[in-house]
């Protein structure tokens, strides 16, 4: 790991960036304040919106954090396909009282404005989602003193990332909770996408980037294993999101270990991008059908989830989550990052305990 990004935290834990109102100020700063680096989604917000948080934060700590973009999206979604899902979410429509959003409501999540936000108030650092910024826009971030770190979920994006000149990579394994950062909307609902440590390795191998690990991770001891295999720290949602400090709807925090949900899927139902979740009723209706075609699905499905949500109706809601979700632990997200410091020492303590080997018996 290149000291340039060591030195913005001392713990190896990232909070990740959770959009859609998980990643607020006080959870960032909590972490922040703690020793790991606190992180803000500007996905879903308007620049001034993104502004208003990050002017927020500073108020909050003086530590390090970073800002999380979406990259903007190609057309490639077929608008036939779009419009039978929406017919098949009538239904949902009527129950919640609701009308279903326009799937043509922008693809760029205001990229540029937001960009613009950052280079004119510069953070210590940008990670990107759903694809690779251009050079120019890596090294503009670059010459305001901003590390970059692009999210890859194969060692083909990984090695795409490294061309385009970011300083470090994202190495997202299958087990991680929410959306994918998948380049290119190709991925299989059947989860057969790589597991995070195999991921390290293969990414290790391809590229001379840091790496910061995500996907799944909710203990120390799981953090101490993606170091040993090559990463420079790791990136945890699912964990923080059941803190007091998460910007989560209570309904999510509570089905993170409500033996009602027993497993999570990843799924196309929400967004029409692939995302993993809580297997609630929604995603078991809509799963199968729902086409690839982000963010038109989350456009249309933007007004049934805010109504679930404010009904209180976890089979209606996007309920994302790692594979890792009944680990969570509800402590303060400062407590929580010292916590998981500690298991991370006391593995690294134990590992050392074991002597090498020297080559078998004599």
């Amino acid at each position: 790991m290149s000291s340039a990004l060591t030195d913005l935290f001392p713990h190896p834990i990232v909070q990740a960036p959770m959009a859609g109102g998980v990643s607020v100020p006080h959870l960032a700063a909590a972490v922040s304040e703690a020793g790991g680096l606190g992180f803000l989604a500007a996905g879903y917000k308007t620049a001034d919106g993104l502004y208003q948080e990050i002017k927020q934060l500073r108020s909050l700590t003086s530590r390090p954090f970073g800002v999380n973009l979406f990259m903007p999206q190609p057309e490639y979604a077929d608008p036939a396909a779009v419009d039978v899902y929406a017919h098949q979410l009538a239904g949902e429509a009527a129950w919640y009282e609701t009308e279903l959003g326009d799937p043509e409501s922008g693809r760029d999540d205001g990229y540029d404005a937001k960009l613009a936000v950052l280079l004119d108030n510069p953070v210590p650092l940008v990670s990107f989602h759903f694809g690779v910024p251009s050079r120019d826009v890596l090294d503009s971030l670059r010459r305001v003193g901003t590390f970059t770190l692009v999210t890859a979920t194969t060692a083909e994006e990984a090695l795409a990332v490294q061309r385009a000149g970011a300083d470090g990579v994202v190495v997202q394994g299958v087990e991680a909770g929410g959306h994918q950062g998948t380049h290119r909307d190709v991925q299989e609902m059947d989860g057969s996408g790589i597991g995070l440590l195999s991921l390290i390795a293969q990414v290790r191998e391809t590229v001379s980037l840091p790496l910061v690990a995500a996907g799944g991770l909710m203990r120390g001891s799981q953090i101490a294993a993606a170091l040993a295999a090559g990463a420079g720290a790791a990136q945890l949602g699912t964990a923080f999101l059941a803190t007091p400090e998460s910007g989560a709807n209570a309904v999510h925090k509570r089905a993170l270990t409500n033996p009602l949900f027993v497993r999570t899927e990843l799924t196309r139902a929400f967004s029409g991008r692939p995302a993993r979740g809580l297997v609630n009723r929604f995603m078991r209706e809509h799963g199968p059908y729902a086409p690839a075609a982000y963010p038109e699905i989350h456009h249309l499905t933007s007004p049934l989830r805010k109504a679930a949500a404010k009904a209180g109706d976890a089979q209606g809601m996007a309920l994302w989550a790692g594979q890792g979700h009944r680990m969570a632990r509800e402590l303060p997200a400062g407590q929580l990052v010292e916590v998981l410091a500690a298991e991370v020492h006391a593995a690294k303590t134990a590992l050392s305990a074991f002597p090498p080997t020297g080559g078998g018996p004599r």
